[in-house]
């Protein structure tokens, strides 16, 4: 299935939109579409736009207070009762501080409850490392039953909420604060489980995740301008991987780089290596937060102390490049 990318992509004045938004419009939609989801918040209603659902539910929401450790137990037992639970937070404390419970209440019983992580990646910006999530794709891939997403931009975002209302598998999904540059658009394809080819190249995979994949196509463009044709493969969905999607384009090009706002270390890029050292060793460069705490600025300064912005991206894939031959052999 081809991919349909939004206009104007590289312009100055790129449409741009929270990320959470889109989750907003997802849930209430979801809701509107099955009257078993509920939604129960920490105190962050407005903040993780599960406010839209709030307004149109009232009777189907739960303000559970500054106490996440019992947002997502008082879940379980929702969603053991028959209900689909959606519960939101900011990352940095669900799953940040409700990791255990979240463990043994929601994926060791599976049961459905959705973990919305909102203000996640160095892109929070001004309130600085403690707010600044960036373990979380690390804690939640390695649990048995999570699935765990992090969409690219506010209109995946909806369709990705929707499609774990109805999944009936604990769910985690990534939301990021700041306005993000929208590639997507409402013909573009979403499904659990699946990566999808943006930009078909020859030289390296690009490989992205969440707010990074919007940064590789930027990078793709840039290094298209120096004689080099990078792949680009938006992987929404980091647990199920789609092996096979990706496994495809790391073997036409015989380098790979993945790039996410989040460690690198047990995360997004950690999955990649894992799954080609098994299947396809292939030479990896992984761009994400190289085992340090974030910083206090604003998110375009942090993306690009980082090394997270696509002219970044593009001068890390272009060295890597250099330095490293193309890595064919069949097993």
């Amino acid at each position: 299935m081809s991919y349909q990318l939004a206009d104007n992509l590289f312009a100055e004045d790129v449409i741009s939109e929270p990320i959470r938004a889109g989750f907003g419009r997802g849930l209430k939609a979801a809701g509107e579409a099955n009257e078993a989801i509920v939604a129960l918040c920490a105190d962050l209603t407005d903040s993780t736009q599960m406010s839209k659902f709030k307004e149109a539910f009232p009777e189907r929401f739960v303000e559970i207070g500054v106490a996440e450790q019992n947002l997502v137990t008082v879940a379980s037992g929702m969603a053991r009762a028959g209900k689909i639970p959606f519960t939101s937070s900011y990352a940095a404390f669900s799953p940040g501080r409700n990791w255990e419970q979240i463990r043994t209440t929601v994926a060791l019983n599976d049961q459905p409850v959705k973990i919305v992580g909102s203000h996640a990646g160095v892109s929070v910006g001004p309130d600085g490392a403690t707010h600044q999530m960036l373990e979380d794709i690390t804690l939640m891939r390695v649990l048995p039953n999570m699935v765990v997403i992090a969409p690219g931009d506010s209109v995946e975002a909806e369709k990705a909420t929707k499609a774990i209302a109805e999944n009936g598998k604990p769910s985690y999904i990534r939301l990021a604060r700041e306005k993000t540059p929208i590639f997507s658009t409402n013909e573009s394809p979403f499904e659990i489980g699946k990566a999808y080819v943006l930009r078909e190249g020859g030289d390296i995979s690009l490989l992205g995740t969440g707010t990074m994949t919007y940064q590789l196509l930027v990078a793709a463009n840039e290094l298209a301008k120096q004689g080099i044709a990078a792949e680009v493969v938006h992987i929404p969905t980091i647990k199920p991987l789609d092996s096979d999607t990706i496994l495809a384009s790391v073997k036409k090009t015989g380098r790979a780089l993945t790039a996410e706002e989040a460690q690198i270390n047990g995360g997004f890029g950690g999955a990649i290596a894992e799954l080609l050292a098994e299947n396809l060793p292939t030479p990896l460069r992984r761009v994400g937060m190289q085992d340090r705490f974030g910083e206090s600025g604003s998110p375009d300064e942090l993306l690009d102390r980082f090394g997270l912005t696509g002219a970044k991206i593009a001068e890390t894939a272009k060295e890597f490049i250099n330095a490293t031959a193309q890595y064919h052999r069949e097993y």
